[in-house]
């Protein structure tokens, strides 16, 4: 199991199942070498890097007020902004440098300029977050070192191929849209949510084909944006993952 990597997808809410798949990757005493996020995964990457714990993850989840993490900001590029999240990480993490992660971290983001994608191994976490997750449309990009930045689904959903380059042998990735069933939206978020992921599921089946174990929870009975469900998807990530990690430990003994 040396080097075993962790790629943890986007899918907004949808997220909180990657909470559950670090409790069964904790339980099955399985020792993550290094990990990526992109979009939510971003963040809960970015927690789990420096050393919070699932239940310290699950917590959080729990404790955030998530409709107060974004606030109006009209401008030609977006009419909201996600800095308060990235104020949110800074809270939780303080003023820290990616290279400071406990667990070796990357975190993927689109240059919105040029297309190209965007891999932080460096540089403050909170700015990488926020880029990571910054949904084009909804939000104002992120201005980093004079590159207008957004969510990273639109080049890789499920950050495989940073871990590929930084020499992992084994990797474990985890799609949260595979099984996603999109349902008719309430309001505007909900139609930009829905355009914005439903193009990318079939880039994300391809870009993962060089994972070891790909995890792919049956979320299909949550949307994207109640945080009601988080309890629920929590446990639906952890069910999904303990079986299939289990199974894949016992192949390699």
């Amino acid at each position: 199991m040396k080097k075993t990597a962790l790629a943890l997808g986007g899918g907004a809410v949808l997220g909180a199942a990657h909470v559950g798949v670090l409790r069964a990757l904790t339980e099955l005493q399985i020792t993550v070498s290094m990990v990526s996020g992109t979009s939510i995964g971003a963040f809960i990457a970015a927690l789990y890097a420096f050393g919070k714990s699932w239940q310290d993850i699950r917590d959080i989840a729990f404790d955030i007020d998530w409709f107060d993490l974004s606030s109006l900001s009209l401008s030609q590029y977006g009419i909201l902004t996600n800095k308060k999240f990235g104020a949110m990480v800074t809270e939780l993490l303080g003023e820290r440098d990616i290279s400071e992660a406990q667990i070796p971290l990357s975190m993927v983001a689109t240059d919105i300029g040029t297309g190209k994608k965007v891999v932080f191994s460096g540089g403050d976490v909170a700015a990488a977050v926020m880029a990571s997750s910054c949904i084009p449309g909804l939000f104002r990009p992120v201005d980093y070192l004079g590159s207008l930045l957004v969510d990273g689904m639109l080049v890789e959903n499920v950050p495989v191929s940073p871990l590929l380059e930084s020499g992992a042998e084994s990797i474990i990735s985890v799609d949260l849209l595979a099984c996603h069933a999109f349902k008719k939206p309430d309001n505007i978020i909900g139609v930009l949510l829905n355009a914005f992921y439903s193009s990318l599921t079939n880039m994300t089946a391809i870009q993962m084909a060089d994972a070891d174990l790909c995890i792919t929870p049956n979320l299909s009975t949550f949307n994207l944006i109640d945080f009601g469900q988080i309890p629920d998807i929590i446990e639906a990530g952890y069910q999904t993952a303990f079986p299939a990690l289990k199974t894949w430990i016992d192949a390699k003994r």
